[in-house]
C-alpha cells in the first residue's frame, strides 16, 4: 500500500482570525481556498508542504465545544526556544514540560497544538 498523508482538518469560528494565527504562530501560509456555498475552506502550509485544512461553516456562529478531545496536530521546532518564547508572547501557551522539551499552544478557537523540540522522542 503506498499512501501519502494529505492534510488535517479542524473547524473555525473566524476564518481570517484563525489563519492569522497559524501564520503567525506557525509559519503556516495560504496555499488554496475554495468556496462551497455553505462553507469555505482554506488550505494552509508549511514548508514541508504539510497541509492544514480551516473550514467555516457559513451559517454557524456558535462557539466550537472540543470536550475533553485529545486530538491534536503537532510540530518539531527546529528552534525550540525561540518558538516557545514567542508563543509565550502571544500569550496561546497552556502546558509546558520543560524536561521533556514539549509545550502546547492553544488556537483562538481552543484546539491543542503540540510544538516538540528537534530530539523530543530521543529524550523520552
Amino acid at each position: 500500500m503506498n499512501l501519502k498523508f494529505t492534510h488535517s482538518n479542524i473547524l473555525s469560528t473566524d476564518l481570517q482570525r484563525s489563519i492569522k494565527f497559524y501564520s503567525d504562530a506557525l509559519d503556516l501560509t495560504e496555499f488554496r481556498r475554495k468556496d462551497f456555498g455553505k462553507f469555505i475552506m482554506v488550505y494552509l502550509r508549511d514548508k514541508n508542504n504539510f497541509e492544514l485544512e480551516v473550514r467555516l461553516n457559513k451559517n454557524s456562529e456558535a462557539k466550537l465545544n472540543l470536550g475533553d478531545n485529545p486530538t491534536h496536530i503537532a510540530f518539531v521546532a527546529e528552534d525550540y526556544d525561540s518558538m516557545l518564547k514567542k508563543h509565550r508572547q502571544m500569550n496561546c501557551v497552556n502546558f509546558v514540560d520543560e524536561n521533556l522539551g514539549v509545550y502546547f499552544i492553544k488556537d483562538p478557537d481552543g484546539y491543542n497544538i503540540e510544538i516538540l523540540s528537534k530530539n523530543f522522542f530521543e529524550n523520552l
